[in-house]
């Protein structure tokens, strides 16, 4: 076979083809420089999915009309900056473009015109066709300064691309949610985008901090993820986590709606996606997904951002920070979020209705008002004995829950307020000052057994059973070893094993919880954990299945008859309560309906 030295304008369309896959990627490209070159405004126009033309046009510094030739050159670049020994650093990339720039690789495909115009300059353009650059030429230029390039015919010189293209239409949606992304990484950036002549986003600029952020996040992912989202700010070892997270009843079916960005940079990153799952993996059945915008903010050192041609993808330093870090977080959010639950439910369920469930006044209560007695807040010893132990409250001499509570408070002044009635003794109706709470009682109380189970497991361990004969389990030697490394944190789990030569570990005990468990199984689904997402996911959810499983076995059964006390005694539980707005599966445990909407609905309004 020869070795041939291939032409310099089909090594260019191969290098466009790893950077350029679809009109998208051109207008990713195309808007992060206009970011990077100060834009505070940035117009995109997309015709025929992008394929026919596109346009982007900012406000930023512009091109001088000695830039234009450098600017479309391969390897040509302004965004590397120099080192302590004036050598351009490779390893601390700020801006978002750097990959020998996109302008070439867009030209070499495409028919490309960048006009470009600095402050107090006049106004310069260069073509590309192919590949082929001409000369630089006076343009006109509306505007004080800034740039407009635009690209016709995409992937021309390339007809082999066109074939894998989507329609037109799926094409437009791809640009379209590019926009979106790069929207909500630069706030303070105004954003429009018309496809095929009509106008499909108008975002105007928004204040810096978290309140503008939160404006352009419900600007993109609709004005109920203002409502319903979690702020985040949290700082680990140098490396800060921001954003919002919905909360757990406010889900999706797929992933779609999760949105990661790294130094301001929209990312897909497999480790980001892995944390997030694994931050709400208590409170979500494994096919909902939740609703998310996080930013990572680090030295640009501790990432590298040049792992993939696109820069869709980035690798960290410390991996295993950065997972904690975002895992972290997010549960402490969804902690202090106590019994709340999405202000959608009531719309979901009653069409129309867009009630505002309250958790005001619930650090007053869980201060103030009722405490849980000992025996309902008692730490339970391990899971095994959990689900024979538990009883959902103290028996009352009617032989129901003995009714806690305060004589200072009216119970209707309680955020869940208090029981009037129980509907087809599955639902409990309950009055606030401003409204009606209608709660299933099956699935509140399972969550309130659930977390209890988790108390229990966090302060006593999880019990354990030993095997008659300890099994050896055959690995790779790189997945023994990560297997091996994290034996601690496995035995803090129930399962105790340790290094058997170079590729294999012995089990000699299993988490009792589980019973007769594959310890072989159990072991190799935690080496693909531990190699995919650093942590030992795989034991965790059998661990939480299990819980859960016991915990719905365990509390009020739908189609129990309660007593006004054992209802009132499971509201006040519920708003003292981490996470009591949700079931196991992520589903609401209460609705709430505000009066005002009542009264809309008889037309009283």
């Amino acid at each position: 076979m020869l070795i041939r030295r291939l032409p310099p304008e089909l090594v260019s369309r191969i290098a466009a083809g790893e950077v350029v896959e679809r009109p998208a990627s051109a207008v990713k490209e195309l808007v992060e420089n206009a970011i990077d070159a100060g834009a505070a405004r940035i117009e995109v126009q997309a015709d025929g999915g992008g394929l026919t033309r596109i346009l982007v046009a900012d406000d930023g510094i512009g091109l001088a009309a000695d830039d234009l030739p450098l600017a479309v050159e391969r390897h040509a670049t302004s965004k590397l900056a120099a080192g302590p020994d004036g050598a351009l650093d490779l390893l601390r990339i700020a801006t978002l473009g750097f990959r020998g720039e996109a302008l070439p690789s867009i030209g070499s495909v495409a028919r490309l015109s960048v006009t470009g115009r600095r402050a107090g300059e006049a106004a310069h353009a260069i073509l590309v066709e192919g590949g082929a650059v001409g000369p630089v030429a006076p343009a006109p230029f509306a505007g004080g300064h800034g740039a407009r390039v635009e690209v016709r015919d995409l992937f021309y010189a390339t007809p082999a691309r066109l074939k894998f293209m989507k329609s037109e239409r799926a094409e437009a949606q791809a640009i379209a949610e590019e926009v979106k992304r790069q929207a909500m990484a630069h706030p303070e950036v105004a954003f429009s985008l018309d496809l095929d002549g009509r106008r499909a986003l108008r975002l105007p600029a928004e204040a810096p901090g978290e309140s503008g952020r939160l404006a352009r996040l419900a600007a993109v992912l609709g004005a109920d993820f203002a409502g319903n989202a979690l702020p985040i700010d949290q700082t680990r070892d140098g490396v800060r986590l921001i954003g919002h997270a919905g909360v757990p009843t406010f889900n999706r079916g797929n992933a779609a709606h999760q949105y990661l960005f790294v130094n301001a940079r929209p990312v897909r990153d497999r480790l980001l996606q892995g944390a997030l799952r694994a931050a709400y993996a208590d409170f979500l059945a494994r096919d909902r997904h939740p609703v998310a915008a996080l930013y990572l903010e680090l030295d640009p050192t501790l990432v590298d951002v040049n792992v993939h041609p696109a820069k869709a993808e980035v690798r960290f330093r410390d991996p295993a920070l950065v997972r904690g870090l975002i895992v972290g977080a997010l549960r402490h959010a969804l902690a202090g979020a106590g019994h709340r639950a999405s202000t959608t439910v009531a719309a979901e369920a009653l069409a129309g209705f867009r009630p505002g469930a309250s958790a005001a006044g619930f650090s007053a209560w869980r201060a103030g008002g009722w405490t849980p007695s000992p025996a309902e807040t008692g730490v339970l010893a391990g899971v095994a004995e959990i689900s024979a132990r538990f009883e959902p409250a103290p028996p009352s001499a009617a032989g129901g829950f003995a009714e806690p509570g305060s004589a200072a408070h009216d119970p209707i002044d309680f955020p869940l307020g208090a029981a009037r009635a129980q509907l087809h003794e599955t639902y409990i109706v309950a009055q606030t000052r401003d409204g009606v709470v209608i709660v299933d009682q099956h699935a509140a109380h399972e969550r309130l057994v659930y977390e209890r189970m988790k108390a229990g497991i966090a302060e006593g361990g999880v019990p354990r059973q030993a095997l008659l004969m300890p099994q050896v389990v055959e690995l790779d030697p790189a997945e023994a070893e990560r297997v091996a490394a994290r034996a601690d944190e496995l035995a803090d789990l129930g399962l105790v094993l340790e290094p058997f030569g170079p590729g294999a570990v012995l089990v000699r005990e299993t988490p009792a919880a589980l019973g007769e468990t594959d310890a072989t199984a159990l072991v190799r689904d935690i080496a693909d954990d531990l190699a995919e997402n650093g942590a030992a996911l795989a034991l965790k959810e059998r661990l939480e299945h299990v819980a859960a499983t016991m915990a719905c076995h365990g509390s009020v059964r739908a189609g129990r008859r309660l007593t006004a006390p054992e209802m009132n005694a499971l509201l006040r539980e519920m708003e003292t309560t981490p996470h009591s707005g949700q079931c196991n599966h992520g589903r609401p445990t209460y609705v709430e309906l505000k009066l005002a909407d009542i009264e809309r609905l008889f037309g009283r309004r």
